[in-house]
């Protein structure tokens, strides 16, 4: 469960800073459903970029915004469905788009869900306080902004070897950045850098993305409602939802899993890592570059007992991918060879690292459970290709320049040519294995009790009663809005 204790100094330092720098902070229901957010705020954000430094942006910490860079309002759910002629199967695809978020990335939604949460009973002093937002890449940026947004502190701590366009951007927001050692799955070196500053400063509040519970709450509210909303909206008559699957990374987004088997209870919800690293699969380690999956662990707050499979996803077909996705010659093989819709190229831009390994999961499950197209799948594109500029230079260097020849050859090996190796469905043991698989890091390294794992697994109220708490937040949130008086002032 969320500490929702009230620090009433803390709480009332929170208020003042609020009160002074105009700041009103939107609940989980409004990020669910913007149709509740006031007017008056709506017309304010007409004026605003969505990537400013504007406390109004949290109110676009949303799957639904307008697709504008300035003044956009809010509409459906942001999601693109893939061509069956580019996935090779019959089932359908869609993926909800994280690039019309504030940062173009969904990571400001988790690191709000656990941040907010602090600040609104005074546990985080705003006046006192750094937030650390350890991570590797995209929720350190979104922790970052949101501290900005709030008027809080930040220490953003991520890889030495992640993307140049992540330190560039955070050196405008971020107090202070560190570089850790190594690259997407050395989670360990994090780990360690933020036990340091845990242990030897005590102005710091450290919101561990791979325990904070906040992460699941705003992902399994926002998120999961959002994928059953974009499910809804394309379903045709005897269409059924298949299930979800998405790359590990902190485990939050799995919670939207935990939503949408309860909404399509016959369902499958899968999770994806790299084959390079097949700590689910394999209890097996090493360096990957499907940046924003970290790993070499199980995240405190991945519900393992609802998990049905794991998929390992080869590195080097997220890379390839990349490159035939936003490369002119590739976009060109992909219309007149493969016969995907010259409509829908320009949409593959939306699709991230990460988000490709999830488009891939995808695949390798309809494979896996001959899925018709009747049955549809769902993951999401935390980022988009705008994110990794310097990768595909990168690969155009490695590669020389870019063919259709080279094209067919990546389609024909990296995505056509993807099969149902390097998976399995889970049994009852084998979640089990991967739940004990905490122990290690959590137990013995991070300080939780052995009462605390057993907790997760045997208690049937874990996890539904800490989504629940979303209620509670949301009136702390309406008792600090109305504290500060701004929202009546509107």
């Amino acid at each position: 469960m969320i500490d929702l204790t009230k620090n009433r100094e803390g709480l009332q330092h929170s208020i003042d800073r609020a009160r002074e720098k105009g700041i009103i902070i939107p609940k989980i229901s409004q990020m669910r459903n913007p149709d509740l957010i006031p007017d008056s705020i709506k017309e304010k954000l007409t004026n605003v970029g969505l990537w400013d430094i504007n406390p109004l942006n949290l109110f676009r910490i949303s799957w639904r915004n307008e697709q504008k860079e300035v003044g956009g309002k809010f509409g459906g759910v942001n999601f693109i469905e893939i061509p069956s002629a580019l996935t090779g199967v019959k089932a359908r695809i869609i993926i909800l788009t994280g690039k019309w978020f504030p940062t173009g990335c969904h990571k400001v939604g988790a690191s709000f869900g656990c941040l907010v949460p602090r600040l609104v009973t005074g546990q985080f002093d705003p006046t006192y306080h750094k937030a650390v937002w350890p991570s590797t890449g995209n929720y350190c940026r979104g922790g970052a902004y949101n501290s900005a947004l709030l008027a809080c502190q930040s220490i953003a701590i991520l890889p030495a070897e992640m993307s140049k366009e992540r330190f560039e951007w955070l050196k405008t927001v971020a107090g202070e950045i560190i570089a850790t050692p190594g690259c997407e799955s050395n989670v360990k070196e994090i780990f360690d850098k933020t036990w340091e500053l845990k242990t030897t400063r005590k102005d710091v509040m450290i919101f561990n993305q791979f325990e904070e519970m906040g992460n699941c709450v705003w992902h399994y509210q926002v998120t999961g409602k959002a994928i059953a909303d974009a499910f809804e909206s394309i379903k045709r008559e005897g269409d059924r939802f298949a299930g979800a699957a998405f790359t590990s990374g902190s485990a939050g987004t799995m919670s939207a899993g935990d939503y949408l088997k309860e909404v399509y209870p016959t369902s499958k919800l899968a999770v994806g890592e790299a084959l390079q690293c097949p700590t689910l699969l394999n209890n097996g380690f090493g360096g990957h570059r499907i940046e924003g999956i970290g790993d070499k662990h199980v995240p405190w707050i991945h519900n393992t007992k609802n998990t049905d499979m794991v998929i390992d996803i080869d590195d080097e077909d997220s890379q390839k991918l990349l490159r035939l996705f936003n490369d002119p010659a590739g976009q060109k093989y992909l219309v007149e060879e493969v016969g995907v819709p010259a409509d829908f190229i320009s949409k593959l831009s939306l699709l991230g690292i990460s988000g490709i390994a999830n488009m891939l999961c995808c695949i390798k499950m309809a494979k896996y459970y001959e899925l018709t197209e009747h049955d549809v799948l769902a993951t999401v594109a935390t980022d988009s290709g705008v994110m990794y500029g310097s990768r595909i230079e990168e690969l155009a260097e490695a590669d020389g320049a870019y063919s259709v020849v080279k094209a067919a050859a990546d389609y024909a090996e990296h995505l056509h040519g993807i099969r149902t190796d390097v998976m399995e469905e889970l049994t009852y043991e084998g979640r089990k294995r991967i739940h004990n698989l905490k122990y290690y890091t959590w137990v013995e390294q991070q300080g939780k009790t052995v009462e605390e794992i057993n907790a997760q697994w045997y208690d049937e109220n874990y996890w539904t009663d800490m989504h629940a708490e979303a209620t509670q937040i949301d009136a702390l949130i309406d008792e600090f809005n109305d504290a500060t008086g701004l929202l009546k002032k509107l």
